[in-house]
């Protein structure tokens, strides 16, 4: 009987031990500041905006880091992960970037003054790559439309950042790419807004019909220190 239960404390004994030394994973978000930070006024923002939620390619959308080692190989990091999922990640951290470099609040889910402008913002990201070492890469295609326009601006902006050694510097390289999104965005925003209001509402039928009929204005996509490609209408 002290011999099995020798072997019981030793067997309890080796089972700590292999937890103890498992190894832990580590969490990585986007939310740190890419930019120095800006003081945003505390009166009534100028307008608002509405960022919905941020689709993100189906083969990232997960917590554990995924990391290409090849142009057709990736690698799926279990003890390296983000905080939340990357969609999550990237509109927050697009949201903080958009109210600071607009001064505006974004309202999305939230009540806000029926007389305030109100610039709807969808960002669809095509390509989100994390190359250890090298370079982290976000592509995506965005819109802006003011509320009751029928005007929107679709854009493409290409984020490359050069990283150095470590998944620390590869999750700062992505969150300078947001940064860079959101500069183009914003930029994009800016354009909307300093276009002339809209003529009122015509009351005829005929009035409306030549008013749908009229094509509305092209507007190009704002230069970015990253690519930004494609058109508005």
């Amino acid at each position: 009987m002290r011999f099995g239960a020798l072997l019981l404390t030793v067997g309890a004994a080796g089972a700590l031990c292999a937890c103890a030394s498992s190894p832990s994973s580590r969490f990585y978000t986007l939310g740190g500041a890419a930019q120095s930070p800006a003081a945003v006024s505390s009166s009534a923002a100028a307008f608002y905006f509405q960022l919905a939620p941020v689709d993100m390619p189906e083969q990232v959308s997960r917590n554990q880091l995924v990391v290409q080692t090849s142009p057709a190989q990736v690698s799926v990091l279990e003890q390296e992960r983000w905080a939340s999922l990357p969609g999550d990640e990237v509109r927050r951290a697009l949201s903080s970037d958009l109210s600071q470099q607009l001064n505006a609040i974004d309202v999305y889910g939230t009540p806000y003054p029926e007389s305030a402008p109100v610039y709807r913002v969808t960002v669809k990201v095509q390509r989100f790559e994390s190359w250890p070492g090298s370079q982290a890469v976000l592509d995506a295609v965005w819109s802006v439309r003011a509320a009751g326009s029928q005007t929107v601006m679709t854009c493409r902006t290409v984020a490359d950042q050069t990283v150095g050694e470590g998944y620390g510097a590869l999750v700062d390289g992505h969150r300078k790419a947001v940064n860079a999104l959101a500069t183009a965005i914003s930029a994009g925003v800016r354009s909307l807004a300093a276009l002339p209001p809209a003529v009122a509402a015509p009351s005829s039928a005929r009035a409306k019909a030549a008013a749908n009929a009229r094509p509305a204005p092209v507007l190009p996509c704002p230069a970015s220190n990253g690519a930004t490609t494609a058109s508005a209408q």
